[in-house]
């Protein structure tokens, strides 16, 4: 469990089947629910063979780094494990360029808040601590984290589209 840019996160391998599993069944997630995955530059985004059109890349090179994540197509098989079936996959590329740093040394990590399902997300390492236990890892601490979860935008159309409303406030 690490200090996001948003929230405290579960986190593990975005390439890692078995943990990107084990944060569902810790979490109690919907199974049908994919989890963004935070990367630290944008070449993480060929790992999972996504291809930005034009609008997309526009859009990314305007409002990344920072707390918006993006639903991007992913249309492979072999990450059906992170796409639920959906054929896409949520991006954020987070502006502390320490965790940036973390993410390049790490890889992509998956990143969902840190609480089970239908909970309060975890304002503090010892929240996350109570849910979890010793199921957990490790704990970060970064002292409390107070924000609504990052905003989340996909494309429809070319024209990108608010999914969820978060801590960034942008106009589309």
């Amino acid at each position: 469990m690490l200090p996001t840019d948003t929230l405290y996160g579960i986190v593990g391998s975005a390439l890692s089947k078995r943990a990107v599993l084990r944060i569902y069944k810790l979490r109690r997630r919907d199974p049908k629910k994919p989890m963004i995955i935070l990367i630290g530059s944008l070449d993480d985004l060929k790992l999972f063979g996504v291809k930005l059109d034009k609008a997309a890349k526009k859009f990314l090179r305007e409002f990344w780094p920072g707390k918006i994540s993006v639903v991007l197509p992913c249309p492979y098989d072999k990450f059906s494990y992170l796409h639920r079936g959906t054929k896409t996959l949520a991006f954020r590329l987070p502006k502390p360029k320490w965790l940036r740093n973390v993410l390049k040394k790490t890889g992509p990590l998956v990143a969902p808040s840190a609480n089970q399902e239908g909970l309060k997300p975890a304002k503090t390492a010892k929240e996350a601590r109570e849910y979890f236990e010793d199921e957990v890892d490790f704990y970060i601490k970064k002292g409390r984290l107070v924000s609504l979860p990052s905003t989340l935008i996909a494309f429809k159309n070319g024209e990108a589209v608010v999914l969820r409303r978060g801590t960034a406030k942008i106009k589309v």
